[in-house]
């Protein structure tokens, strides 16, 4: 099967033995802004006038007619196109046989706003973690010391409350590495799913007596359950850190009734397979309909500020894994409805 330069996605020019450009397919035109006809037999130099970030003409010092004969190219790395265009080029030189005469130089072009946008995530990463570890160690460091220090002139009761402080800090912290190591095996396709059996239901009816045992009042859940749920597996640890997550959301950024309905569903992925559906909805004021393709990306807070951001990123995450999808619209009430899908998951011994 042949493959056509202008099928390639990046950026391709290859100038033949006397420099002239013999091939500038349409990814290298888009990147440049140089049409294909203008850039086809002209000096490589012509086509492709690239500085380096000192201002200097690259072809000339790279001289790959001229220069060592040894060389062989160069790596990829930043240059300038007119206007302070930056882009991504590496080159190779081919020759005949070792020492000989260059008769190809071919070069790959890539824009750099893909990677810019990992390096402004990577940084935005960095800064709210070190925001979020700050204050709850700089808690911890201050109530050990004082504890330390002044032991004997403190009563039971604030000790305990010192100690009670320096352990939801503590907790805090863990929680936030947990998040972060989420992160990393879903950004890297590494997250792991150990699948077994997992009622669902009975998942649901638990995170809501959690939340009555934290002195919510029972009408502030509507827990709908539907007949004949299929058997699901998946890895109960990462469900329950999805309804955890979800129901949370609902109860600290909603308001009014909080509805958690679960039921059976067509597969997301698979005509005509089993799934559970779970959805959780609130009556509050909702999400604005130009934040909802926002939702489930790094950061995303919504119009109230608290927390890392990263809980419906890890959400989405860990439904993929799953091969499941999620959702977000508003609700019938108003607010905020999320519906997450699960296929059945049955391991490969019992298909």
């Amino acid at each position: 099967m042949e493959v056509r330069p202008d099928d390639l996605p990046d950026g391709l020019v290859v100038a033949d033995s006397g420099g002239r450009v013999v091939c500038f397919n349409a990814a290298a035109a888009r990147i440049t802004g140089r049409s294909g006809n203008e850039a086809l037999g002209s000096p490589l130099q012509t086509a492709l006038p690239l500085e380096d970030l000192d201002g200097r003409r690259w072809w000339q010092l790279a001289d790959p007619y001229h220069g060592l004969a040894i060389a062989n190219g160069h790596p990829e790395r930043n240059l300038l196109l007119p206007g302070g265009h930056e882009v991504l080029v590496a080159a190779r030189y081919v020759r005949s046989r070792p020492r000989g005469p260059v008769e190809r130089v071919v070069v790959t072009l890539r824009g750099t706003e893909a990677r810019r946008r990992t390096e402004r995530s990577h940084a935005e990463l960095i800064a709210t973690v070190a925001h979020e570890l700050r204050s709850p160690l700089t808690s911890v460091k201050g109530f050990t010391a004082t504890l330390l220090a002044k032991w004997e002139r403190f009563t039971d009761d604030q000790k305990r409350l010192m100690l009670e402080t320096v352990d939801a800090d503590a907790h805090r912290v863990t929680r936030l590495i947990a998040e972060l190591l989420d992160i990393s095996r879903i950004d890297s396709g590494r997250l792991e799913i150990r699948r077994q059996p997992v009622d669902v239901a009975a998942a649901v009816r638990r995170h809501v007596e959690g939340h009555l045992a934290a002195g919510r009042p029972a009408d502030r859940f509507d827990i709908r359950i539907a007949d004949a749920l299929p058997d699901l597996w998946a890895d109960a640890d990462k469900i329950d850190q999805v309804l955890a997550n979800l129901l949370e959301n609902a109860v600290r950024h909603g308001a009014g009734t909080v509805t958690i309905e679960v039921e059976p569903a067509p597969s997301p992925r698979e005509p005509g397979e089993k799934a559970t559906a779970v959805t959780v909805s609130d009556e509050g004021p909702g999400i604005p309909e130009e934040s909802m393709s926002r939702v489930f990306t790094r950061f995303w807070r919504g119009s109230r500020r608290g927390g890392t951001g990263l809980g419906l990123y890890i959400v989405k995450g860990i439904v993929e894994a799953h091969g499941g999808v999620i959702t977000v619209d508003r609700a019938p009430a108003g607010g905020a409805r999320f519906r997450f899908i699960l296929p059945v998951g049955a391991p490969a011994f019992l298909a």
